[in-house]
């Protein structure tokens, strides 16, 4: 079998996860601050789903299935940015720049990030870590993995809610670059890299840039 077309798995046999004292320290980092930005996440996930039903019809929440650390399929909550079944007739679609398929409650929400705060509860169950770098859907994992090598190689650590890819390029970035700004991040990993990070994620959620 051709090594691209190998599965994201098979590529990740005899490979280990990234273990080093600070990435125990990080697990219960995000833990405390999980519970107690919860407590804060709440309500502002109760006004913008109340918004997000108002704008347009269904549920204001959608679960999506991602692959987690070393593999591990995990599902995600987010709140709905996007129309009703927007991928019905598409498909799986890679989020871009001034997306069509974006409610204006939606925008909102992307650009500061809100619609991301349901996954706390990720954050807490230890599926995903605050900072990281972003889970992807099953397929283009297999698709990036394929496509440019070492894409799997993200996988040996916790995903995040946030990331040195997101705090750069946002939604503009390409999957070459997101791999780029990963990998950067997983071989420099530590408490200075992770504040830098969620420092630069507050700028994006106070500012509204978060799509640029």
């Amino acid at each position: 079998m051709n090594s691209n077309n190998q599965s994201f798995y098979e590529k990740l046999d005899g490979v280990e996860p990234i273990n080093t004292p600070y990435i125990h320290l990080k697990r219960g980092l995000d833990f405390v601050f999980g519970l107690i930005l919860a407590i804060v996440a709440i309500p502002i996930i109760v006004v913008f789903s109340v918004a997000v039903r108002l704008e347009t019809p269904g549920s204001p929440f959608y679960k999506q299935e991602r692959v987690g650390l070393m593999g591990r399929r995990i599902y995600i909550t987010k709140i709905r940015s996007m129309y009703q079944d927007a991928e019905s007739k598409s498909g799986a679609v890679w989020a871009k720049k001034n997306d069509a398929r974006i409610t204006k409650v939606g925008a909102f929400m992307r650009n500061t990030r809100i619609d991301e705060l349901p996954q706390i509860w990720n954050i807490i169950k230890g599926e995903l870590s605050f900072i990281g770098p972003r889970p992807e859907r099953p397929g283009f994992t297999q698709e990036f993995s394929e496509t440019y090598p070492g894409f799997e190689q993200r996988l040996r650590i916790l995903p995040g809610l946030s990331g040195l890819a997101q705090v750069r390029g946002g939604y503009d970035s390409t999957p070459d670059q997101k791999l780029a700004d990963d990998m950067e991040y997983i071989e420099t990993v530590s408490l200075k890299q992770d504040v830098k990070i969620f420092l630069s994620t507050v700028g994006v959620v106070v500012t509204g840039n978060g799509a640029h």
